[in-house]
């Protein structure tokens, strides 16, 4: 097009798909520990093929199985002393598949009884390209420091039990407990806090984290007094910055289907790389 640049797409093949895989995998496997630290709950984080299988707590956003169909399909055998492990915990199995994986895998599990309950997608950014993002005036964004955790954990919880509607509804909501609950493991584990103040009123809260080359921009949430003020766009340029700075090459974020989050991410130039499925067992 004569005039104007085209922008190439990030193409995720089944290598960066296993990267990010890996990446999350020890994303849930560093929270869970930290959550069995934090609460003494007696919790499990177990290998398993590629992936890891998590009990953070009955409730937890943490408690899954995650990163499977990157190193091979796990056995009858390995699958059946899961599922009990959580079944003595009261809680069903919940696996998050992606799509790019071992297609062997989802057949496997549907013949033990899984039920599709819901889909999420990942969405990437190449990092080795500039992308400019205005941030709109009156927002500040900064790092969140221990001394203001808790109005941090505050907005944020506000934020996450208020979602947009816009879009497919995430396939299981969490209350507020168990929101704050999962926020406060997330902090014993490490990942690194952003505030944003919309005229000088903290407004939103975000998280990020560095695996592999992979920044992983988790967590973000405005409170519903100050959306569409730009305040998430303003929380995602600063963690684009800081995974430059950092080295990384790509960044991720998981969203919901034809969500608002959905939308904002592919504005600001990320491309769609693969959906992960959530397929339950009941105990």
């Amino acid at each position: 097009m004569t005039g104007s640049t085209l922008r190439t797409s990030l193409f995720c093949d089944t290598a960066l798909a296993a990267r990010i895989e890996r990446a999350e995998v020890d994303l849930i496997s560093a929270v869970s520990r930290a959550s069995a630290s934090r609460c003494g709950v007696a919790g499990f984080v177990t290998p398993l093929a590629s992936g890891v299988a998590s009990f953070a707590g009955a409730g937890s956003p943490y408690t899954k199985v995650v990163g499977l169909g990157f190193g091979g399909v796990p056995t009858s055998a390995e699958l059946a002393a899961i599922e009990e492990a959580y079944t003595a915990h009261g809680v069903p199995t919940s696996v998050e598949l992606a799509h790019l994986g071992d297609p062997d895998l989802a057949a496997a599990l549907s013949d033990r009884g899984y039920r599709l309950e819901g889909f999420e997608n990942v969405l990437g950014l190449d990092l080795t390209v500039a992308h400019d993002l205005a941030v709109p005036e009156g927002i500040e964004v900064r790092r969140s420091g221990d001394d203001e955790f808790e109005p941090w954990l505050q907005v944020v919880v506000e934020a996450s039990i208020h979602p947009d509607t816009q879009g497919v509804p995430w396939h299981d909501e969490f209350p507020a407990e168990a929101i704050e609950a999962a926020q406060r493991d997330s902090a014993a584990a490490g990942l690194t806090r952003y505030a944003a103040f919309l005229d000088g009123v903290l407004a939103g809260g975000a998280e990020f984290r560095t695996t592999e080359g992979i920044a992983q921009l988790a967590g973000a949430g405005t409170a519903p007094a100050h959306r569409r003020r730009g305040v998430q766009s303003a929380m995602l340029s600063a963690r684009l910055a800081d995974a430059r700075a950092a080295g990384c090459d790509v960044a991720v974020i998981v969203t919901q289907p034809g969500s608002k989050s959905h939308q904002n991410a592919q504005r600001s130039g990320f491309d769609l790389l693969y959906t992960r499925a959530t397929l339950v067992r009941q105990p």
